[in-house]
């Protein structure tokens, strides 16, 4: 216990940053702790957002860093090397090399342009399905979406029948159909609607 005590004792960190005072008006903020299970860019992108302030201020990014780990990450920072770390910029590097294998790597189109609403399936759960895979997508692909969210849906659909029949420019009023579409399967499955309500 005393080796592991005398181990997180010693920092990683340059003298220049550890010999560098905290701000006097400086307030520590609470963070989403880093669990070793999740992406590394999000998580130093969400720690930049929150540190926005005091962003130039690299030794304190660095001091307050930490603060944002959990236990598994905490043990990483802890096991670095005394005087490895000179700056901000480095100390994130290595935190994301460290964790690279939680790097999510975005969906590619294929898996948007096989989906398909499975029979019996409701529009609310395939809605659901489809917009979880689009948000793993990068880049510009709305034209895309619309079109595979169109063509994922059965041929009997109302909700294709009306996309095909009055087309759409935007996600936006994409995501207005989708509503009022959801809202009848709602009602018809309390009872309420008719076996074929249009909106």
């Amino acid at each position: 216990m005393g080796k592991a005590l005398d181990q997180i004792s010693r920092s990683p960190f340059t003298r220049r940053i550890e010999r560098a005072k905290l701000p006097r008006r400086f307030t520590q903020l609470t963070f989403t702790m880093y669990n070793g299970r999740t992406n590394p860019v999000e998580h130093v992108s969400h720690f930049n957002q929150r540190m926005a302030v005091h962003s130039r201020d690299e030794t304190l990014m660095c001091k307050v860093f930490p603060s944002s780990l959990g236990p598994v990450a905490m043990r990483w920072f802890d096991s670095l090397k005394v005087d490895s770390i000179n700056s901000f910029k480095e100390l994130t590097q290595v935190f994301g090399s460290r964790f690279v294998t939680c790097n999510k790597v975005p969906r590619p189109l294929s898996s948007l342009l096989s989906l398909s609403m499975r029979k019996g399936e409701t529009l609310k759960t395939y809605s659901d399905r489809y917009w979880e895979m689009y948000n793993e997508m990068d880049g510009n692909i709305e034209d895309i979406a619309i079109n595979t969210f169109k063509s994922g849906l059965s041929t009997e659909h109302g909700l294709r029948k009306s996309l095909t029949g009055k087309p759409i420019t935007n996600l936006r009023q994409l995501m207005d159909q989708i509503d009022k579409y959801k809202r009848v399967e709602e009602d018809q499955q309390l009872g309420k609607g008719n076996d074929k309500v249009i909106p």
